[in-house]
């Protein structure tokens, strides 16, 4: 299956990281992995343009809350859509502040996920789908 939309993945736990990067490349998704807030940082910076960033809250060096909170002060970064996943219990009223599209709790159902990823995916960009 060819690789037809981009995803960013942040999160610092390897193992979660790599679950989820398999999981969404069966999918057929394109996945770019980040395992610091800071490498998501830089992969943006130097040209990523995700449909969609899947972003862990709990990280040593930059957390999710000073990812975003920076993604949202850049115009050209702003737009990105960003879906929470995380262990950390979040109200309705954290996840408004953030401003985010959604938020996973941990551990993610597999088919809750997809159906996630799908939602923010342009269908003609969604794997499977030809475009002609």
């Amino acid at each position: 299956m060819e690789p037809r939309s981009c995803l960013l993945v942040v999160d610092d736990d390897h193992d979660i990281l790599l679950s989820l990067q398999d999981a969404l490349e069966l999918e057929g998704y394109c996945v770019t992995t980040a395992s610091t807030g800071r490498e998501a940082l830089e992969a943006l910076e130097k040209g990523l343009r995700p449909d969609l960033i899947l972003l862990d809250l709990m990280m040593p060096d930059v957390s999710g809350w000073a990812f975003r909170a920076w993604q949202r002060s850049q115009e050209e970064f702003a737009s990105i859509p960003v879906v929470i996943v995380s262990g950390q219990g979040l109200s309705a009223s954290e996840v408004s502040r953030l401003g985010v599209e959604g938020y996973l709790p941990k551990p993610l159902e597999l088919d809750e996920l997809l159906a996630t990823v799908a939602r923010f995916v342009p269908e003609d960009r969604q794997p499977g789908v030809a475009s002609w």
